[in-house]
């Protein structure tokens, strides 16, 4: 009697056992049974928002189950948003699309609380899209290296706006500053438009910003393009010279990427970043990107996995450099 409850509880066990580890395997094999979540951690509207409504879109159609964009704008460095998807179940079902520097640097300029994104699964990175050096219709200055000599024979007397402590422009000054020996005084903004406002006014001298926002007053000669910091010019602007022709080395090349829950299944993972690449090489969808002055990418999770490390490597320094800090 003893030996069959022994077999009997071994058989239970094992059993258990059985289904414990089939249960995940299986969810994963009827991924996705339900609707996905892509969680962006800025407003409605721009180039940001879009692109990631485009990854949603391809990865609906591709899998067969609506990906739903919720946007949640809030926290600095779009902290909320962000927080909940760290927090989410690692089931697949909920994803965060945001730029380089919410994955390469928050652990950085979030020191004091211990806030780190690192741990985040990459899925794909969906494209980049240069920042732009814009001055005040009437600075006296009408190239970056006018714009450098001006800066060192007036120090601290240029205010320059930016997007918000910690963010593509403030990091573009500051590492412009560092490696031209100038100063500047940067002025945060909660995002672009309040800065740009200021700029169009003439109450800051500076914004180092996105071409598709600000291409109607560049065109109608409201403000001075001087720069591009990619490594390339820009085809539209061939006249416009980028940022390394003056500061050799010195580029700012941000992009979207979509990551998962820490710990969301590689089965999972790769699914949904299959989606996106094959989405994001569509001639359609391409144009569209294109239209918004950014490139298209579409990668494996390897590639954005490399590209968070590159972002690391190029702002940790001027993040050090120039104590950045985000309270």
């Amino acid at each position: 009697m003893l030996h069959r409850l022994a077999l009997g509880t071994a058989f239970g066990a094992t059993l258990c056992a059985t289904l414990a580890m089939t249960a995940p395997a299986q969810a994963q094999a009827n991924f996705p049974a339900r609707s996905m979540t892509l969680v962006v951690p800025y407003p409605a509207g721009g180039t940001a928002d879009l692109l990631c409504r485009f990854a949603a879109e391809k990865v609906t159609a591709a899998l067969g189950q609506t990906m739903v964009v919720e946007n949640r704008p809030g926290g600095a460095g779009g902290r909320i948003g962000m927080d909940q998807v760290l927090r989410a179940e690692p089931d697949g079902y909920t994803y965060l699309c945001a730029t380089q520097l919410n994955y390469s640097i928050s652990d950085l300029v979030f020191a004091k609380t211990a806030f780190d994104p690192r741990p985040l699964e990459p899925v794909s990175l969906l494209a980049t899209y240069p920042l732009i050096i814009l001055l005040r219709e009437n600075f006296p200055a009408n190239s970056l290296k006018e714009f450098i000599d001006y800066a060192k024979a007036n120090p601290g007397k240029i205010n320059y706006g930016n997007q918000g402590v910690g963010n593509t422009g403030h990091l573009l000054g500051e590492l412009m500053m560092l490696r031209a020996g100038f100063k500047m005084t940067a002025v945060p903004y909660r995002g672009s438009a309040p800065a740009l406002k200021d700029l169009l006014a003439g109450t800051i001298d500076m914004v180092p910003d996105y071409l598709l926002a600000n291409k109607g007053a560049i065109d109608a000669k409201k403000l001075k393009f001087i720069a591009v910091a990619s490594e390339q010019r820009l085809k539209d602007y061939p006249n416009v010279p980028t940022v390394g022709e003056t500061l050799p080395g010195v580029t700012s090349v941000t992009w979207m990427a979509v990551s998962a829950p820490p710990k969301t299944p590689k089965a999972i993972v790769e699914r949904v970043s299959a989606a996106i690449q094959k989405g994001f090489k569509d001639a359609d969808m391409q144009a569209k990107i294109l239209r918004l002055e950014a490139t298209p990418q579409g990668t494996t999770p390897d590639g954005m996995r490399k590209m968070i490390a590159d972002s690391r490597k190029t702002w940790e320094p001027v993040v050090r450099a120039a104590k950045i800090a985000i309270d």
